[in-house]
């Protein structure tokens, strides 16, 4: 009843390969076509017209990613607020414990990482 068989996934293996060679093309041209004239000043560091200064790899303090994460991880989760602010009257009680159950989770995790000193810049 719902056999397949391996030509009614032809489409998809062909469109897999026509993006593979695509992409493969896209990234093989440049690199066959391209002029190469190196140069010791094309392989220098721009940062926005000054003269680099000490080593262009430096090490950041985990701080700055911290701080990243935390604010994507608030902010994606503050996204979920949306579809349930328009279905709140359709859910009425559940909805509001299911929230509640939602929002007391992200203020547990808030007060961990600010317990931990996750949001202090210097210390």
């Amino acid at each position: 009843m719902w056999t397949r068989t391996l030509l009614d996934y032809m489409p998809i293996a062909m469109l897999f390969l026509i993006g593979l060679g695509l992409g493969g093309a896209a990234m093989l041209t440049p690199a066959l076509l391209a002029p190469k004239r190196p140069s010791r000043r094309k392989h220098l560091p721009y940062e926005s017209g000054m003269v680099p200064i000490g080593p262009a790899q430096r090490r950041f303090p985990v701080k700055f990613y911290l701080t990243a994460l935390l604010f994507i991880l608030f902010d994606v989760e503050i996204i979920f607020f949306y579809p349930w602010a328009l279905q709140v009257r359709a859910l009425r009680a559940l909805a509001l414990m299911e929230m509640g159950l939602f929002v007391l989770v992200l203020l547990i995790g808030y007060v961990y990482a600010w317990r931990k000193g996750a949001f202090e810049w210097e210390r």
